[in-house]
């Protein structure tokens, strides 16, 4: 799980709650149930079963993988639209390519970070490249959607590309956390996740034996998602395993501990920890489209319909009317 690492975390700034912090309790671990995406894509729905109001901002997050493809496996998704909300993708291992119909897009590898805010809306696709497509490999990733008020729903649509390298990386007072600040701020540092939504967004890696504690905004949620080993969430050491998510009740701190012995091939616990402010609007959400009322979810259908989120562009094998060109 390479993601983006170092050899002596010591050297990295430290981070620690105060020691009048509140706890934040645990008010529920959930198991996340498995199932395929797009064109067979295996993937974790990791806020299957939560309500939504210890969610928002958050909509939804699939763990992509982790899963050693064959040469000719590796799949993703084919061309389908987004209004209203924001796609996080965050690739720990492999190689996804992304496109969309306003020319955005790009290439993701190991730690690194696609921000695209859908807004008024696009069309937009998701795949390995060619080369992995022939050779197989290793792919693991999150993708996490992040709702946008009312007010922001139908700016134009936008596209961060963020590097590995760009992530704000912290450490626990003893060096056996590593933390990613990949978007929000923790602790008086900031990451390079640029939202409309105030959120934070960290990949923790703990050694064996590792707890640290957090400072976490009062005012913000607080999830804890574990993309690899075990161990326990919360000063009541709430037991915590792959594939499941704690929800933190309310308080100023949050703490997960790595368990001593971890699988073979899981060396260390991973964690994805969310936190954001929550929008308290109402939500009218289905498929790929996430607004506030019924009336604009079906005005999304009509738009998309009429091709007015774009066309898919020539060069991915389609006209510029959105027919399929010769030979395809």
């Amino acid at each position: 799980m390479p993601a983006v690492t170092v050899d002596n975390p010591l050297t990295l700034p430290r981070v620690t709650a105060p020691a009048d912090a509140v706890p934040r309790p645990v008010r529920a671990v959930t198991t996340a149930p498995s199932g395929f995406e797009g064109e067979g894509f295996p993937v974790r729905r990791a806020f299957a079963g939560i309500n939504y109001r210890h969610l928002d901002p958050f909509i939804m997050m699939d763990q992509m993988g982790e899963v050693e493809y064959q040469p000719g496996e590796p799949k993703g998704t084919p061309w389908h639209p987004h209004r209203g909300f924001e796609t996080v993708t965050y690739i720990i291992d492999g190689v996804f390519d992304h496109h969309d119909s306003h020319g955005g897009g790009g290439t993701i590898t190991n730690g690194d970070t696609q921000w695209m805010t859908a807004g008024s809306g696009l069309l937009h696709i998701e795949a390995p490249p060619e080369h992995l497509v022939v050779s197989g490999g290793l792919f693991h990733g999150l993708q996490l959607w992040v709702n946008l008020p009312a007010k922001d729903k139908m700016m134009a649509p936008r596209y961060q590309d963020i590097r590995g390298g760009s992530v704000q990386l912290l450490t626990s007072p003893d060096g056996g956390a590593l933390l990613r600040v990949i978007a929000g701020e923790l602790d008086g540092h900031t990451g390079p996740g640029i939202t409309h939504t105030p959120i934070t967004m960290v990949h923790a890696t703990l050694a064996p034996g590792a707890e640290v504690t957090l400072p976490w905004r009062e005012d913000f949620n607080s999830l804890a998602y574990v993309l690899a080993g075990r161990g326990t969430v919360g000063a009541e050491r709430r037991p915590i395993r792959l594939g499941q998510t704690a929800v933190f009740g309310e308080g100023s701190s949050l703490t997960v501990r790595a368990d001593e012995k971890q699988d073979s091939n899981t060396p260390d616990m991973e964690v994805a920890l969310l936190g954001g402010l929550p929008i308290r609007e109402p939500m009218a959400h289905y498929g790929p489209f996430v607004m506030n009322t019924r009336e604009e979810l079906q005005q999304a259908f009509e738009d998309f319909q009429k091709g007015r989120l774009g066309t898919i562009p020539a060069v991915h094998g389609m006209s510029p009317d959105g027919t399929p060109r010769d030979g395809m």
